[in-house]
């Protein structure tokens, strides 16, 4: 069924993937006349877009018409519905509807329920920033599609610059693919250091940086990452989940537990080989400060949420979680 239901938080990979389906169903020739874009702004948006998904192509090629950031799977009035159910069986095979949502799709709606039945779903999330491995993967996955040969050590660093930023890391990618130029060579980690700019300090610096009480480089982190436009609830979602990691991780080794698989199991570390590296990072810490640490990120997460947080209380916080680590 020529149906399909992009959500996910990221934007660019979403990008990609309504690109390549727009270049499989289009013909170059006829994309202005098979090719209709329907904003969320616009007035009956669904319906406009149901009437033409049945309009036949014209020319060579299929047709595409494209719901941008659609709410149906959040809220579906009743004609609308009934519409969809009308609709949805009887596309033509050379008619391709695309909807797309920044937002995860209502299980519980009709709506949802009827397009699960006739769409191709596809997520598309951000990594959490501070899942390291997976977003190794997602560098050595851009690497192999673009077609840049990486060292290990290299993969780790451009990880480490780019985060979970995915435009960020094909640019850097594209960057690093005009360097090699046709190299066989794979590109070195002294290559990517001197070739991406960390400019969006990673949010996972500023996490060690308070693990080790530096309150000057948590604060030059801090700053950094606010004048690179990292949106702050990003920045304290890594701070909670990796602490909330160090926590676990500590709690085990304090209960006894040797084990990495079942310590990475509690801890839910994706890589086992990961907690010996976790181990070393909390064991100048205690548990006591480890737990005192996580009541300041979440009144820190529900300031910005509530919209009563600023730089001013994000360095403040900072600066707080650092005199905890300190104590001893």
């Amino acid at each position: 069924m020529p149906i399909y239901f992009y959500w996910g938080e990221d934007d660019f990979a979403t990008e990609r993937a309504v690109a390549t389906l727009r270049d499989r169903v289009l013909d170059s020739m006829w994309t202005s006349f098979n090719y209709t874009v329907f904003l969320p702004d616009q007035s009956d948006a669904v319906i406009a877009a149901l009437n033409q998904v049945m309009t036949p192509p014209f020319g060579a090629g299929g047709r595409l018409v494209w719901l941008v950031n659609t709410n149906l799977c959040q809220q579906c009035p009743e004609n609308v519905l009934t519409e969809l159910t009308r609709t949805l069986s009887v596309i033509p095979d050379n008619s391709h509807l695309l909807l797309t949502s920044s937002n995860k799709p209502d299980e519980r709606l009709k709506s949802t329920k009827l397009l699960k039945q006739y769409a191709d779903f596809r997520e598309f999330p951000l990594i959490p920033p501070w899942k390291t491995e997976l977003i190794i993967q997602a560098v050595n996955q851009a690497a192999q599609t673009v077609g840049v040969k990486l060292t290990a050590k290299a993969a780790e660093v451009l990880a480490e610059a780019v985060g979970n930023d995915t435009r960020l890391l094909y640019n850097e990618m594209e960057k690093l693919r005009l360097y090699a130029g046709g190299s066989n060579q794979p590109v070195d980690m002294d290559t990517v250091t001197l070739l991406v700019r960390n400019t969006t300090q990673n949010s996972l610096q500023l996490a060690a940086a308070i693990r080790t009480g530096d309150t000057v480089k948590a604060l030059t982190v801090v700053a950094d990452l606010v004048n690179a436009a990292e949106p702050e609830l990003r920045i304290i979602a890594t701070l909670v989940g990796q602490f909330r990691t160090w926590l676990w991780v500590k709690l085990m080794m304090e209960s006894g537990e040797r084990n990495p698989q079942a310590i990475a199991k509690a801890a839910e570390v994706g890589n086992p080989n990961r907690i010996y590296f976790l181990q070393k990072e909390v064991q100048s810490l205690s548990l006591r400060q480890l737990i005192s640490c996580l009541p300041l990120l979440l009144e820190l997460e529900f300031m910005f949420k509530r919209g009563s947080g600023d730089i001013t209380v994000l360095q403040t916080k900072v600066i707080e979680l650092c005199q905890v680590c300190q104590r001893h």
